[in-house]
């Protein structure tokens, strides 16, 4: 099993957080596997594949949702064979028919390291950051 290189990890999580600033499904869906699972702190349960998301996300969309901004910071890259681990602080900032919003979270995204050494995400989770991280 091929270990990713750090750039490499760095390169595939770029690309998910700049089609996520863009709202570009289909730039952002790309980068899951068609089995990634994903946990989202305010979602009442897990979405257990991409097709789960994709169709929280269209909801989303449809209803006028749309990312403004979206940045990250506190970047940490662990490669293990086979695929790497990628955390961060992400703040995002968001237009909705409920008007605008600001969040700043954690997210992990575990990738996995596939046959023509590219990088798929197979699991994505977002957590809240405590209010005295959040103001540091």
């Amino acid at each position: 099993m091929p270990t990713p290189t750090e750039a490499a990890v760095l390169d595939a999580a770029d690309a998910i957080i700049d089609a996520f600033a863009a709202t570009d499904t289909t730039a952002y869906f790309a980068g899951f596997s068609a089995d990634a699972s994903f946990i989202f702190h305010p979602e009442p349960a897990r979405l257990n594949s991409r097709a789960e998301y994709e169709a929280l996300w269209a909801g989303w969309v449809e209803s006028g949702w749309k990312v403004t901004s979206c940045s990250s910071t506190d970047r940490l890259v662990q490669v293990f064979d086979g695929g790497a681990v990628f955390s961060h602080t992400v703040a995002t900032s968001i237009d909705s028919a409920d008007g605008p919003d600001s969040y700043v979270e954690r997210e992990s995204i575990i990738f996995r390291a596939e046959a023509d050494g590219g990088l798929v995400a197979i699991h994505e989770h977002l957590s809240t950051v405590p209010e005295t991280s959040a103001d540091a």
